[in-house]
């Protein structure tokens, strides 16, 4: 089965393909289909994913699969947030976030520099589908003084989570990473829903610990959540 993912970031492609890995969906990104990126107005994490789901949608006729994430750092009152990747001016400008992002926090001391990353994942069967499937993620941890690491992308330099045994998110092997990121659990939550979904079976188990459990159901949009 093939699905768009609503994104031209390489790196979240290569993760999500990863985390898709043996489930029997092809990722195709939208950008290798000449397709630009939605405007992201959305004031939360799910209206911009839904957004963008519903964009490459409509765009490529195909179902889509849309990720809106970031970095909520609790002494700077949840930014960057919703505006993680262009904090310092330029979409997607790695090193200039980082770089801004630490500035920000510059004699901010490490009990108040805590943070988690968001993942919104939402998949749409079509572009008038009116009930998405939703699923989060939750990664708590906090903010570095210096750049640790060669791994990931985005904030993962300056990221030390809680779980991840003292290494930086960017020190993390890719296999951990991807079990306990905020993508990682997004992911696994979206997949045991899927499971019992009529038009995205899927019977593999996501091997990401207690996510079908934590999969509910609710009115507005299928929700499908992990705890961190």
């Amino acid at each position: 089965m093939k699905l768009v993912l609503a994104s031209g970031n390489a790196g979240k492609l290569v993760e999500l393909r990863e985390l898709l890995a043996g489930s029997g969906i092809e990722l195709i990104a939208q950008s290798e289909l000449g397709i630009g990126d939605a405007a992201e107005t959305g004031l939360t994490f799910v209206e911009n994913a839904i957004l963008k789901a519903r964009h490459a949608a409509r765009a490529t006729g195909l179902p889509a699969l849309a990720d809106d994430s970031g970095l909520c750092v609790d002494a700077l009152h949840g930014a960057p947030g919703l505006y993680s990747a262009r904090y310092a001016g330029v979409h997607g400008d790695n090193a200039a976030n980082n770089a801004k992002l630490l500035r920000e926090l510059e004699g901010v001391p490490d009990a108040q520099r805590t943070a988690h990353f968001t993942c919104i994942l939402a998949l749409l069967r079509g572009a008038d589908d009116p009930d998405p499937i939703v699923a989060t993620g939750r990664w708590p941890g906090r903010v570095l003084h210096t750049p640790r690491g060669e791994h990931g992308f985005g904030y993962d330099p300056v990221f030390l989570p809680d779980d991840g045994g003292g290494l930086g998110s960017a020190e993390l092997d890719s296999a951990l990473k991807n079990r306990i990121s905020h993508r990682g659990q997004a992911l696994a939550a979206l997949r045991a829903t899927l499971a019992n979904d009529a038009v995205f079976p899927l019977v593999r188990d996501c091997g990401g610990g207690d996510a079908g459990a934590n999969a509910e159901r609710r009115p507005a949009g299928r929700i499908a959540g992990c705890d961190p």
